[in-house]
């Protein structure tokens, strides 16, 4: 089987539109999450990570008209523009391209929107993308609910090992939207106030927006300085309810399972884990009982909610960069917003930055419909 890495990366979020001052970010304690008070998306106030339309809107029109293209469009082209340029690929037969979302440009069926209905499909999606950059293949868009963008990687690695693609470029996004921002009110689950995941005082999730970009390769030549060696994953669907995951952690249990068999790795071989976390109490309840049959409630865990919100399809990828970065400074970044233990299991959360020498990190993320991924990276020692 061919290795595969992840290399070049890009995040664009309000903590900054590149992958290194939004790290840079975090190590300081400094979170996105605002309070917002706007009728105009939700009746009462809420607590998100967003992006201004303006600001997306200065930055793209350096290299395009922001006329011809949605935001969410703008942000996945300026994220993944970056990733382009810093790769000698040529964009030939051999290279790939994967869009991970989960309601795409859903904002353009509110009556305000400029752009016509159509560029709701998520196939209109993939082909503005597509032929913005000139892939030669058609792009492939995946929405697998909040696995999607750790799935992503697990995708392009497939493809990449049955030999159909030598490159894969990964870009993902969601908006926080009037739509959406509803969804989970219906479900009284949002928070007014910055999420605490595992935290035994959580209020609620927070949402957020960001656009995330990566290469996966075949390659070993000119790899990022933080890039990762693709070591084992897996995906399982629990089946357990249309939003709430399975009560034993199922479905996280087996596919953490899969993966470490793939890696050949025991449980206490994982340096860390960027867990999902959202902080709603079925989701961390669930993790930590996962994480508890797995043998490893002492590996080190934080959930990076409390600095981006829950920004859904482009979750697992943005965590997945932001793990990479944290592996190659050798420390473990805390879980914002916790402070006592508000699950039934123990697991081991990062209340503190910590140096430690890491060679190996678990991403997990688990969504509606009972979907769950999990990816084990490896640190390149060249």
């Amino acid at each position: 089987m061919a290795k595969t890495f992840v290399s070049h990366n890009n995040i664009l979020s309000n903590l900054g539109f590149d992958s290194e001052t939004v790290v840079e970010n975090i190590s300081k304690g400094k979170s996105g999450l605002e309070k917002f008070d706007d009728a105009s998306l939700l009746p009462e106030p809420f607590c998100a990570s967003m992006i201004s339309s303006e600001v997306i809107k200065s930055e793209f029109n350096k290299i395009g008209d922001t006329s011809k293209y949605t935001k969410l469009e703008q942000m996945l082209i300026l994220s993944l523009k970056k990733v382009v340029d810093a790769t000698d690929i040529q964009l030939n037969e051999k290279v790939g391209l994967i869009i991970s979302t989960t309601k795409g440009n859903i904002d353009v069926l509110e009556k305000q929107s400029n752009f016509p209905e159509s560029r709701a499909y998520l196939s209109e999606l993939g082909k503005t993308i597509q032929n913005f950059f000139g892939f030669k293949n058609e792009a492939i868009v995946l929405s697998n609910a909040c696995v999607s963008g750790v799935l992503a990687i697990s995708v392009a690695k497939s493809f990449i090992s049955e030999g159909k693609y030598d490159h894969v470029f990964i870009t993902s996004g969601d908006l926080v939207t009037k739509f959406i921002l509803s969804g989970f009110n219906s479900f009284q689950a949002l928070s007014a106030e910055p999420c605490k995941p595992y935290d035994k005082n959580r209020v609620g999730i927070n949402l957020g927006e960001v656009a995330a970009s990566a290469l996966v390769t075949s390659s070993e030549k000119n790899l990022s300085q933080e890039a990762v060696a693709i070591l084992g994953d897996a995906t399982c669907n629990d089946a357990n309810h249309i939003s709430g995951p399975s009560r034993t952690g199922e479905g996280l249990f087996r596919s953490v399972k899969s993966a470490l068999k793939e890696a050949n790795l025991g449980a206490s071989q994982i340096d860390y884990i960027s867990a999902h976390g959202t902080a709603t109490p079925f989701n961390d309840e669930m993790e930590a009982i996962a994480f508890n049959r797995l043998g490893m409630e002492n590996v080190p865990l934080n959930s990076l909610k409390g600095y981006f919100g829950h920004t859904l399809g482009a979750s697992g990828l943005l965590e997945t960069i932001v793990g990479m970065h944290f592996m190659k400074k050798n420390i473990l970044f805390s879980s914002k917003g916790f402070s006592d233990l508000g699950v039934s299991k123990i697991i081991t959360i990062i209340k503190n930055n910590t140096p430690k020498n890491l060679q190996i990190f678990l991403k997990t993320a688990s969504g509606f419909g009972g979907c769950n991924t999990a990816v084990i990276f490896g640190k390149i020692n060249n």
